[in-house]
């Protein structure tokens, strides 16, 4: 057996961990890329999402190094994830790659299934002992990484291009570490480092006189908002822009939730976002529908410049959510713009939008006001 999965942020870093440590041999598929998109795009239905066409892309790209078993996810509701991994598999088969798919999820609620589905990879050879130490460190190192990337969220306003060299080294060390003792030097030497730097550095781009950054958070689909890839870099773009990024959901959270069923709340708890969102959208409408209205809400609570929706084109959950955010925009006097991404979506076009909407925070901020008009977010978002 030769093991792969979907990217998905750096959700490959706790996969890799989790498989390795129990003895399966694991083929990490290529980062994310126009080749992953057009790869996954050729064998896909039009109307399927960004994340569907991309995971075909990771799977096909990683059956050229020799995969033959998937592990994913699933999930229930009236999000279409819920049935991707049948749908993939079949795609797969008929393109000439028969994969053996396992989806990893209690299914409804129970733990039984999980873990024969957890059993049937690992083999009978591998005690529960050693696959419950695996699962842990696997998941420590995932708090671990959202972490770092609050951190460098933080440190990209005031460091700019160096920021990235950082998360890009931090990432790289948590990789390889396989101790509880260096994921924790990881997590310290990147705190050390950002502190060393913005203590020496001055960023000759920034005036300091304008003084905090900008305050923007990201809220919508759980595939679009993790992986930079799917949303253009937009925590990136954001940063180069001065903005310090927050965002409604982070990988730990989302496993504790989805994978443990909210028995582990992870490095940022989601559970204030079902009561925040009730007075706006009281049910549940699948994926993270409710949970993105939640988070707008408690963004704007917190006194944040503005928010950005993000979410892949046809994602009924978020387009649910998308109608119902500009009550919130209207009663919390907040900027909201929505992100809708596919396979067409362009960098530079994301990028234009992005400066437009910091501008008008900026004007908005100089001005000791939040004026800005609904019709003016309206155009911006291209409602």
């Amino acid at each position: 057996m030769k093991l792969t999965f979907p990217h998905m942020g750096n959700l490959w870093i706790m996969a890799q961990t989790l498989f390795e440590s129990v003895n399966i041999d694991v083929v990490v598929p290529p980062e994310n890329s126009k080749r992953t998109i057009t790869l996954g795009t050729r064998f896909s239905p039009e109307s399927a999402c960004l994340p569907l066409k991309l995971n075909l892309g990771n799977f096909i790209e990683a059956a050229e190094k020799g995969a033959d078993t998937i592990a994913m996810t699933g999930g229930i509701g009236p999000c279409r994830f819920g049935y991707y991994g049948e749908v993939e598999r079949q795609i797969l088969k008929d393109a000439g790659y028969p994969y053996d798919v396992v989806i990893l999820e209690p299914p409804d609620g129970s733990f039984l299934g999980l873990a024969q589905r957890i059993r049937y990879l690992v083999g009978k050879k591998v005690s529960w002992v050693k696959i419950l130490q695996a699962m842990r460190f696997a998941y420590q190192k995932i708090i671990a990484l959202d972490q770092i990337e609050d951190m460098i969220h933080a440190a990209r306003p005031r460091l700019a291009q160096e920021a990235e060299k950082l998360y890009d080294e931090a990432k790289r060390r948590m990789a390889q570490t396989m101790s509880y003792t260096g994921v924790q030097e990881v997590v310290r030497w990147l705190k050390e480092s950002i502190r060393e730097r913005q203590f020496s550095h001055q960023n000759a781009d920034r005036d300091e006189s304008i003084g905090e950054p900008l305050r923007i958070g990201i809220v919508g689909e759980i595939y679009t908002v993790l992986d930079p890839f799917s949303s253009a870099d937009v925590e990136q773009q954001l940063g180069q822009l001065g903005v310090h990024v927050d965002r409604s959901i982070y990988l730990s959270g989302w496993v504790g939730e989805n994978v443990f069923r909210g028995l582990i709340d992870g490095y940022r708890s989601m559970n204030s976002y079902h009561k925040l969102a009730k007075p706006y959208l009281a049910h549940f409408v699948g994926g993270h529908g409710q949970e993105s209205v939640g988070a707008a809400v408690k963004f704007a609570q917190e006194g944040f410049d503005g928010v950005i929706q993000l979410f892949p084109l046809t994602c009924m959950p978020e387009i649910v959510a998308s109608e119902v955010l500009p009550r919130v925009q209207n009663d919390y006097q907040i900027p909201i713009m929505k992100l809708t991404m596919d396979e067409h979506t362009g960098h530079t076009g994301v990028q234009t939008r992005l400066e437009a909407f910091v501008d008008l925070l900026e004007r908005s901020r100089i001005n000791k006001s939040r004026n800005i008009t609904s019709e003016e977010v309206k155009n911006l978002a291209g409602k």
